[in-house]
C-alpha cells in the first residue's frame, strides 16, 4: 500500500450547497448532473460574484468523478438579460483591480474551464434570450428555446466584443457573420441559430431539459472511457481556439476599459441596450 492516501474528490452533496445560491444542481443515480444558474430563483443577473462562480463550479464538477455528464442552463423565461444593480459596484470602486480579477482571470477562467476542465460530455440549454450565450453554445452538444434570442451587447455599451462570445461567434458563425454579429449586436433568433449551426436542435422551453436527458441516455449507452475520451475529439477545435484567441481577446477588451477608465457590464448601460432584443428587432439602430 502506498505511504500516501488519495485525497478526496469533491462531494456532490457538499458542492450542491456551497453553490446553491447561483445554481440548482441535482443528479442522477448515473450520474448526469443538470446545473441550472439562477439569481434568486430566476433568470441569471450579471454580477462579479456570479461571473467568479461559473469558473468555481465548472472547477468543482469537473473534480468529482462521479459526475458522467453535464447539462448547463439557466433558469425561467430569460437566460441573462439583465445585471444586479449593485453587481459592478467593485469594480467600479477598483477597476484597475478588478479589471484584472474579475475580468481577464475570471472571464478566462470560465470559457477554459468548460472545455478544459470537464471531461464529460456537456449539454447545454439557451433556456431564453440573453447575452453571454457563449456558456452554452461552447458546450459539446446545444438545445434552444424556440422563442429565445442570442446576442452580443458589448459593442453597444462601449466595450471591446472579446471576452469569450467572440470565440463562440467566430468558431461557430465564419468570419463575416461574426463581424455583423459582434459590431451590430445582431439578435439571433433560434431558426436562425439553427440554420447557421450555432446549436443543434430547438424545442419549446418547457421540453428542453427532458429532450437534454434522452440525448444523455444515449450518451450514457457506451462506456466510460468511451464517453470521455470521444469528448477529447469532439472538443479539440474549441480547444484549439481558445488557446489561440482567447487570452488576446480578453486582454484587448480589458485595455479598452481601463484606458477609459469605465467599468463594462454596470445596470444603466446594460437596460437600454437589450431593449431592441425583448421587442423582436435584429439590432439597435434599425426601428
Amino acid at each position: 500500500m502506498s505511504i500516501q492516501e488519495f485525497i478526496n474528490p469533491p462531494r456532490f452533496e457538499d458542492y450542491r450547497e456551497t453553490f446553491k445560491d447561483f445554481y440548482k444542481m441535482s443528479r442522477r443515480d448515473d450520474g448526469v448532473l443538470l446545473v441550472e444558474a439562477h439569481t434568486e430563483g430566476g433568470p441569471i443577473q450579471l454580477s462579479v460574484e456570479n461571473h467568479r462562480s461559473l469558473g468555481q463550479m465548472l472547477k468543482t464538477v469537473g473534480s468529482d468523478p462521479e459526475n458522467e455528464i453535464m447539462i448547463l442552463t439557466g433558469s425561467g423565461d430569460e437566460f441573462m438579460m439583465d445585471s444586479d444593480p449593485d453587481g459592478f459596484r467593485l469594480e467600479e470602486e477598483d477597476l484597475e483591480y478588478w479589471a484584472y480579477e474579475y475580468a481577464f482571470k475570471d472571464g478566462r477562467t470560465n470559457v477554459s474551464a468548460l472545455v478544459n476542465e470537464i471531461e464529460v460530455p456537456t449539454i447545454g440549454i439557451l433556456n431564453g434570450s440573453g447575452f453571454h450565450p457563449e456558456i452554452v453554445l461552447m458546450c459539446d452538444l446545444t438545445l434552444m428555446a424556440g422563442d429565445a434570442t442570442l446576442f452580443d451587447l458589448h459593442y453597444d455599451i462601449g466595450s471591446v466584443p472579446a471576452d469569450g462570445i467572440h470565440n463562440a461567434f467566430q468558431e461557430l458563425l465564419g468570419v463575416k457573420r461574426a463581424a455583423y454579429a459582434l459590431l451590430t449586436g445582431e439578435a439571433i433568433t433560434a431558426d436562425k441559430a439553427l440554420e447557421y449551426g450555432m446549436v443543434n436542435e430547438v424545442l419549446p422551453r418547457d421540453e428542453l431539459i427532458p429532450r437534454a436527458h434522452a440525448i444523455a441516455d444515449h450518451i450514457m449507452t457506451q462506456p466510460r472511457t468511451t464517453r470521455r475520451l470521444t469528448t477529447q475529439i469532439v472538443r479539440r477545435p474549441w480547444k484549439q481556439r481558445i488557446v489561440n484567441d482567447l487570452d488576446l481577446g480578453f486582454g484587448t477588451q480589458m485595455f479598452g476599459h481601463l484606458a477609459k477608465r469605465k467599468g463594462m457590464h454596470g445596470q444603466d448601460h446594460i437596460a437600454n441596450t437589450v431593449d431592441y432584443v425583448r421587442e423582436g428587432r435584429r439590432n439597435n439602430f434599425d426601428k
